[in-house]
């Protein structure tokens, strides 16, 4: 499998059992990849490809995921809004728990770090997205010689394009980045 990671951009929070538990069923990972470990550091999460390919140097930094843990409250119900309480009257008490999420947040650079194995490992980001109840991925890659637009907005799968114009500050000689404009990706 050929493929590259141009852009991504993740603001992805799962909770940290969740993920947990993806990789614990053992999820179907492309062909190039033959495990993800998974290693805790504090509130660091990293997801590092294993390679299938044994022709892969055992000193090459093969791809990974980067998540930081956070520690949030979940209310079972919405809590009320802010106002106290009135005389002789007690403030009610919602039952809410602390849990610990993976938040897979920034750019490319951040999220997902190392060349080899990349897009595979894109590929392992992009079904974690699909479980995530909360943030977005956008993402640009190419597979095969083709451009790809990939937007997950809270599990769900959303429109996406790539629109390939000329930079005309550049001359006509082609260039410029490529940026997420109204439900498009525009190079």
């Amino acid at each position: 499998m050929s493929g590259r990671v141009f852009r991504l951009h993740s603001t992805l929070e799962l909770p940290l059992e969740d993920v947990m538990e993806f990789f614990e069923n053992d999820p179907d990972l492309p062909p190039e990849v033959e495990d993800v470990e998974v290693t805790r550091r504090n509130n660091t999460l990293i997801l590092k490809a294993v390679a299938a390919d044994d022709n892969l140097s055992k000193y090459t930094p093969t791809a990974q995921l980067k998540a930081s843990v956070t520690e949030n409250r979940v209310y079972e119900e919405e809590p009320p809004r802010a106002g106290a309480p009135r005389w002789g009257e007690e403030e009610e008490e919602i039952p809410s728990e602390l849990v610990e999420f993976a938040c897979f947040k920034g750019d490319r650079e951040t999220v997902l770090q190392n060349t080899a194995l990349q897009y595979p490992m894109f590929l392992v980001l992009r079904e974690l997205a699909m479980i995530a109840e909360k943030g977005t991925l956008t993402a640009i890659t190419e597979y095969d010689g083709e451009l790809d637009a990939t937007r997950i907005v809270e599990g769900e799968e959303r429109p996406a394009t790539i629109e390939v114009v000329e930079n005309p500050s550049k001359g006509g000689s082609g260039g410029g980045g490529v940026n997420w404009r109204d439900n498009k990706f525009i190079s």
